[in-house]
């Protein structure tokens, strides 16, 4: 039986979650909704935008279900509040997982989760409700990422590993084994955590400085 599918946003997270769910065919889309404050145009990728505050009038929540494609602005807290506001209404709380990827837990994986493609989760670990794991990240056994985090992309999570809510890692992070990062942390790109995370810390990897040699005068080059 096909899933009626309406999709919280109108931004580049709703476009990309409606490419991702418009191929999968257990799905159908029909709307997108927004706040009524931020509705700019009445459609969207050819559908239509109805206020969120009219939503459950037009697609009453015990015959469809919703996806919140919102970003990690303010650290998650925005999709967070919009989840759980979904959930009040009534919905059921889809999820995508890519079929390209490696998913490996026995499908321990909670609502509105935003799983794409080249993801591997390994045998043990726990993914939360409200998670993002962008394309190419490695999800160690026995490690468990709480509800309303976004990871990024080619990320590895080793075993053992417990990630807190409302989490952000950035782009090429590592995580060694058995640690646990705090909530609310943000691991910033290239990061690599060896120890545990302090709550609300702030985790920024070394940045590649500019050498005072310049290319013309490599001599490999």
């Amino acid at each position: 039986m096909t899933r009626r599918l309406v999709i919280f946003g109108t931004g580049d997270i709703a476009q990309l979650a409606h490419y991702y769910f418009g191929k999968d065919p257990r799905f159908e889309i029909v709307a997108f909704t927004v706040d009524a404050a931020y509705v700019r145009e009445p459609s969207f990728c050819g559908l239509p935008v109805i206020p969120f505050e009219e939503v459950a009038g037009r697609y009453p929540p015990d015959e469809y279900e919703m996806f919140v494609a919102l970003s990690y602005a303010k650290l998650n807290a925005v999709r967070k509040d919009k989840y759980l506001e979904t959930k009040a209404k009534g919905y059921r709380i889809a999820s995508y997982v890519s079929r390209q990827a490696t998913v490996l837990n026995d499908d321990h994986i909670g609502e509105n989760c935003f799983i794409l493609e080249d993801n591997t989760i390994q045998p043990f670990a726990r993914i939360g409700n409200n998670v993002t794991l962008w394309s190419g990240n490695h999800i160690g056994h026995h490690s468990i990422i709480s509800d309303h985090c976004f990871l990024a992309s080619h990320i590895v999570v080793s075993g053992g590993v417990v990630v807190g809510e409302q989490c952000f890692v950035g782009v090429n992070a590592t995580l060694r084994d058995h640690i646990t990062i705090g909530e609310r942390c943000v691991i910033g790109a290239g990061a690599l955590m060896l120890a545990d995370a302090e709550a609300r810390g702030v985790y920024i990897g070394a940045a590649t400085e500019r050498s005072r040699v310049p290319s013309n005068r490599l001599r490999s080059l």
